[in-house]
């Protein structure tokens, strides 16, 4: 029996007309999607006329996940992977059944399209042709403070996520490191209605940040230490 094939598909970020027709086309032609979170998945699958049977995927049970999904790629069904948002496996659940598929010899296959990180950089005007992605930092101060010192010299351009929860106190922590003349660049809600950034010295985003709503998801980019706007 020839097995099937796992699709890691990119989805919208926030404009569901950044979704690609091969995206559309995967999900139509696939056997499983499988998502973190049936509701979010199934509200797009719905905007584009699409019924699936679903699984979830997401973060607590991923190591459990694995094995089912691997078995049923072994007896031919195709699974499309999905995130919330964004590309699965970036700072997203997934890793573990890419892992699983290439150690059995099952094709897996992107099907490429929105990453948060990716459009924030590309916008900022910040250097971007050589960067560390760091994703989400650990939510201690000590541990973010600890990463700020062992990369404040580092060459290249710091990328992260971070969450509406802690978005200030990171700017914090990496004023406290790196200092408030840093040239950074806080992109906000990319994509989406909200959509805004903040570029400046690291002092002159706190500052615009403690007017603006910290509601959403945001990516921080801080560029290295010798750059000047």
């Amino acid at each position: 029996m020839e097995t099937g094939k796992l699709y890691i598909v990119a989805t919208p970020i926030g404009n569901l007309s950044d979704i690609t027709q091969r995206a559309l086309d995967v999900l139509r032609e696939c056997d499983i999607v499988v998502c973190e979170d049936t509701r979010v998945t199934g509200a797009m699958l719905r905007k584009f006329d699409i019924s699936k049977e679903m699984f979830v995927n997401e973060n607590s049970r991923e190591r459990a996940v694995a094995p089912i999904l691997l078995e049923k790629l072994k007896s031919g069904k195709n699974i499309a992977l999905v995130s919330d948002a964004g590309t699965p496996c970036i700072s997203d659940p997934g890793f573990r059944i890419v892992r699983a598929c290439r150690a059995e010899g099952i094709d897996v296959i992107p099907v490429v399209g929105a990453c948060a990180f990716v459009g924030a950089l590309s916008a900022s005007g910040l250097p971007s042709n050589s960067f560390l992605f760091s994703g989400f930092l650990p939510p201690k101060t000590s541990a973010r403070k600890n990463f700020f010192e062992k990369h404040k010299e580092f060459p290249h351009t710091l990328v992260f996520y971070e969450s509406p929860y802690r978005i200030e106190k990171f700017i914090d922590d990496a004023i406290e490191v790196l200092g408030e003349n840093r040239v950074a660049c806080v992109a906000k809600e990319i994509s989406k209605m909200y959509e805004r950034f903040f570029i400046g010295t690291l002092g002159e985003i706190k500052s615009a940040l403690k007017s603006a709503s910290t509601k959403g998801e945001f990516v921080v980019i801080i560029a290295p230490e010798d750059f000047v706007l």
